[in-house]
Parts: C-alpha cells; structure tokens; sequence
C-alpha cells in the first residue's frame, strides 16, 4: 500500500456537524423557551448562529479569539440579532451546548462502512482536528467510532491548528510515520486540504456538498470525492 496512515477530519466530513448542531440547538431553543423571550423563527435563528459561528471559528483558528470567547460569544450574538441582551441566557445555552451536542450520534453516509473497509485493509486510522479535546472523544464515544482510531490529534493537544503545518507535524510525531506514507481526508479546502499541503501530505477531498472542483491557492487535491463510498476506490 502506498500509505500506512490516514489522517481524518471529524466534524463535516465523518460525524455531521450540521444536523446534529440543529438537533441541538432545536432542542435548546425548546427548553429555554426562545420562542416566548422574542425569538419567534427557529430557522431565522439557527441560520443567524450558523453565520456568527462560522465567523468566529475563522477568528479562532487564526488566533484572534480564545475557546472560552468561541463558546459564548457565537450564542451572545444571535441572541442580539433578536434584540435579546441577556448575557446569563448566552452563558447558559453556550454551557448546554456543549453538554448536548457531543452525544449527537448523526454520521454522513457510509461513515462506519468506510473506517471498517479500512480497518480491515491494514490500514492505520487517526483523527487530527481542531475541535476541543473533551467535546471531540465524547463525539467519537457517542457514536461508536472510537474503537476505530488509534490517535486523536486536537489543536489543544498539539498547541496548533489546521492548516498551519505544525499540527501535522505533532502528529507524524506522534503517530510515528513520515509524510509520505500519509494522507488527510477532510471535507475544508482552507483547512483540512491546505493545511496537508503544507505539511507536504497527499489529500482526499470530501466534497459532500458537490461543489464544482475546487483549487486552494492554485492546486487542486490529490483526490476529491463525492462521497465517503468513493475513497474505497482510491484506498
């Protein structure tokens, strides 16, 4: 085989951050009552917290703002897009976010069927993420993927973040193995398929939402599929 190592993104790309963010939000927009303090569209706010939290998370991989200011401050402001100034509201539903959203067991398709595919094939599976350490293993617990990775690579253990090299470089490390016996799957074009080709890595693009082929910074993946089914032709 040409590679020992494949190195997976979780959220976007195996565990469906999307739908299980909108479960939880649903369920906290029902438990808090955010319809009777003003809140009265579900999906204008679920919309609104998708815009600010992809915001942040920009701002946070580029070093601007700290996790603690992630939590809060994506839920403080889509409560102010509905007016709503309420800081103790914004701490709560950051807090129960958290406890919600890592035991939300959606997958993409073919997620289990593909990790045994490989298992069985020889191959060694890790996850490097710039998800939180804690939220990240509960993710894997929760929906039973945990039993197929041998390394969990976090931006907190690692001190570093996709797509800077240096999180790759932590888990060659780590893992053992070498650039070219390696390759990351992730479903981000200025994360997960930057940051391989920075670290000098072969990448798979995981294009779920069939976008037309895309270029980061005028090359294209090594691979780019359609579905998580398609990376059995290429491993």
């Amino acid at each position: 085989m040409k590679y020992q190592h494949l190195l997976f993104d979780l959220d976007h790309t195996l565990w469906d951050f999307a739908s299980n963010c909108r479960v939880t939000l649903a369920e906290i927009y029902e438990e808090m009552a955010l319809e009777q303090k003003g809140i009265h569209s579900f999906d204008l706010f679920y919309t609104n917290y998708q815009v600010h939290n992809e915001k942040l998370w920009e701002r946070y991989r580029n070093g601007f703002i700290k996790q603690e200011e992630l939590r809060v401050k994506r839920m403080r402001l889509a409560l102010l897009d509905f007016k709503i100034a309420d800081e103790k509201l914004a701490i709560a539903m950051g807090e129960r976010f958290l406890e919600l959203l890592p035991t939300r067991t959606i997958l993409f398709p073919h997620t289990i069927e593909l990790l045994a595919y490989l298992s069985d094939k020889g191959y060694q599976l890790h996850l490097v993420t710039n998800g939180f350490e804690k939220t990240q293993h509960s993710k894997l617990k929760y929906s039973g993927l945990s039993e197929y990775f041998e390394e969990v690579i976090t931006s907190e253990s690692s001190n570093s973040l996709k797509p800077n090299k240096e999180i790759f470089e932590f888990a060659f490390q780590k893992i053992g193995t070498d650039p070219s016996a390696t390759i990351m799957i992730g479903d981000t074009l200025a994360v997960d398929i930057l940051g391989a080709m920075n670290a000098g890595i072969d990448q798979i693009y995981v294009n779920h939402i069939s976008k037309e082929k895309e270029s980061i910074n005028g090359q294209f993946p090594t691979h780019t599929v359609y579905s998580l089914k398609e990376i059995e032709g290429i491993l």
